[in-house]
């Protein structure tokens, strides 16, 4: 029997656009994905503490206010503190550069607008088993 993937999709900072979050969500538990979405407004601390809660495989970050870097390095470090050690990946408005950088900290995978869902669900069966074989 294989194992369901886990996916946490989370909306850190103060960001109020979620379609793009739910419409991932949605797609990733129409190819057989569990997803656990955790609304608007989240805190690095709560989305770091969702995934532990919930035993997640892989995180998901949906982030267009422009504030990814330092949303995403609080996340890693707290990952990291709470021995964490899950692929992230993050999507949304997101300059090349600064996924080029994202990409260097450890972010395992960067998806712009207009991503096909086929390609996200791809990468992350990629990542989860690339994680899962450590």
């Amino acid at each position: 029997m294989q194992n369901i993937i886990r996916v946490l999709i989370a909306k850190p900072g103060l960001d109020g656009h979620d379609r793009g979050a739910k419409v991932v969500a949605r797609g990733l538990r129409d190819a057989g994905f569990e997803v656990i979405y955790t609304g608007l407004h989240q805190t690095p601390e709560m989305v770091v503490t969702a995934a532990l809660q919930e035993d997640v495989d892989i995180v998901g970050l949906s982030i267009l206010s422009g504030a990814h870097a330092p949303l995403v390095k609080a996340i890693q470090e707290l990952m990291v503190q709470k021995q964490l050690g899950k692929p992230i990946f993050v999507g949304g408005i997101i300059p090349q550069e600064d996924a080029e950088d994202l990409l260097k900290s450890g972010v395992a995978a960067v998806f712009g607008p207009g991503t096909a869902i086929s390609e996200i669900v791809e990468k992350i069966k990629a990542l989860v088993g690339e994680s899962a074989s450590r």
